[in-house]
């Protein structure tokens, strides 16, 4: 896999445990792994991805507390879950991933906003990553 399909992948697994709280989460992140990846994943693209799950829900009340800081006019109930996932999987690469360049990082997130949200997000994903990383 491409670094490019490993984030999708974490976008698309970090999506889809929104809509299954309280279950256990790396049951859910091997369930979905085993499920919809369309080539399986070698070993340690698995184990990458998830690692960068489980980090980035660990991390998830300090990420809102970023993006609703930045998201001037909008409470976090209001942004779309894709929106919102988007937006946490680039500040973690942003602040805690050196590997990833901060450019590369919100390209990606509007690419991935442009891929699966309405026409209005990567705008608004661009913005507040430009004020996340100054």
């Amino acid at each position: 896999m491409t670094r490019h399909e490993i984030r999708n992948e974490v976008f698309l697994v970090l999506f889809s445990l929104d809509f299954h709280e309280g279950e256990n989460m790396r049951d859910l992140i091997i369930r979905y792994l085993d499920e919809t990846a369309e080539e399986k994943a070698e070993d340690f693209e698995r184990a990458e991805i998830i690692k960068k799950v489980l980090e980035i829900k660990d991390m998830e009340s300090e990420l809102d507390k970023k993006i609703a800081e930045k998201a001037t006019g909008w409470k976090l109930e209001r942004i779309g879950k894709a929106e919102l996932n988007i937006l946490r999987l680039a500040i973690y690469e942003i602040e805690k991933d050196d590997e990833v360049p901060v450019k590369v990082a919100i390209n990606e997130a509007v690419n991935l906003a442009k891929e699966y949200c309405n026409d209005d997000a990567p705008s608004f994903i661009n913005g507040i990553l430009g004020k996340i990383a100054g």
